[in-house]
């Protein structure tokens, strides 16, 4: 499935909404916008999973690193309104606990 990322920035909070099923595919396009948004004058960096009904490993890894990348630039980083199965693979892995991710 492809992959949409829409940015909406604000003065404090660099949004991105993603749609799709985020897999090894296409990991790294997600990885570019997030990184982008890092580089940007804000405080924050939230990603919008509401249509988000996949993540695989790559994904998850994505995620953990773009929240280590934000915290060694003293920036927030949440993930927000994920889906029950995407919630389900960050629980087991044990990212839930590394990372700000909440449900919808």
């Amino acid at each position: 499935m492809e992959l949409s990322i829409i940015a909406n920035p604000t003065p404090e909070r660099y949004g991105i909404s993603v749609a799709g099923e985020v897999d090894i595919s296409n990991a790294a396009k997600l990885r570019e916008a997030i990184d982008y948004a890092l580089e940007q004058p804000v405080e924050r960096v939230e990603l919008d999973f509401a249509e988000v009904a996949y993540i695989d490993s790559t994904g998850v890894g994505v995620l953990v690193g773009a929240a280590h990348h934000a915290a060694d630039h003293g920036k927030g980083f949440s993930v927000v309104n994920a889906q029950p199965g995407v919630m389900r693979v960050a629980q087991l892995l044990g990212v839930d606990q590394e990372i700000s991710i909440t449900a919808r």
